[in-house]
């Protein structure tokens, strides 16, 4: 540890921007490990938990998504179960509206990364600049002590501004391809999670679309059977007709 500490030094002020940003980084890189991990491990069983009591029964389905709101996919799938019987098209906004909810959840962190790969190799730049620059001031071009009008070169004062440059300069590229790792990493998994969630919701608004035209189709079957009143006058029609008939 100390060895490390004492090459990162060797890197100059311009070290200190480039290890902040690597702890940034690293914290990033934490926090979304344990955020995708936890959806990795329970998403795909509580979705299909949901979609199951879906099929038999939708309040079923809602306490089942209830119990797991700590999870993504079931706060997806939550949003339009909670509406008092939506047509098709609230529905499926409701979902679009869940969904973009839980998206802007799943791309925290991802700004500062972007931040972190531009940025990182920059301060890497400048600190190549400021290292050249300390080697050429500790340059001894002078004739003192020197013969013949050479010029007598401080080699341990050179070196360090040439350690510098090139510390900075592995420093800046080392953080910005970790950070555009974690990055990479990251985008990967919103679009698996964007796919899944594409076909989860598009399951449960078919299952949900069936359930509601098989409810219209019962009210608009109920709504034009004949009351009882109607259907004692066509018996005593009925009756009248076969009277007639006879006669």
């Amino acid at each position: 540890m100390s060895n490390l500490f004492l090459e990162v030094a060797k890197g100059g002020p311009i070290m200190v921007p480039i290890v902040g940003l690597s702890v940034a980084s690293l914290a990033i890189a934490f926090e979304r490990s344990l955020f995708w991990y936890r959806i990795s491990r329970g998403g795909n069983r509580i979705a299909a938990q949901i979609l199951a009591a879906a099929r038999e029964d939708l309040d079923k389905a809602r306490a089942v998504a209830e119990d797991a709101q700590h999870m993504p996919v079931a706060r997806f799938l939550l949003a339009p179960l909670q509406l008092e019987q939506p047509d098709p098209e609230t529905f499926r906004l409701a979902l679009e509206a869940a969904a973009d909810r839980e998206f802007v959840q799943m791309r925290r962190g991802d700004k500062l990364l972007e931040t972190v790969v531009a940025m990182a190799p920059l301060f890497g730049l400048l600190g190549t600049v400021t290292g050249l620059t300390l080697t050429f001031f500790n340059l001894d071009a002078g004739g003192s002590g020197g013969s013949g009008g050479k010029a007598n070169v401080d080699l341990s004062k050179a070196a360090t501004g040439i350690a510098e440059a090139l510390v900075t300069t592995a420093g800046g590229m080392v953080v910005a391809l970790i950070a555009l790792a974690v990055l990479r990493l990251c985008v990967t998994m919103q679009s698996r999670q964007m796919d899944a969630f594409s076909d989860m919701g598009s399951e449960l608004e078919l299952i949900y679309r069936q359930s509601w035209h098989q409810t219209k189709w019962a009210e608009v079957s109920s709504s034009n059977r004949p009351m009882p009143e109607d259907e004692k006058v066509v018996e005593q029609l009925a009756t009248l007709i076969q009277q007639l008939t006879r006669q």
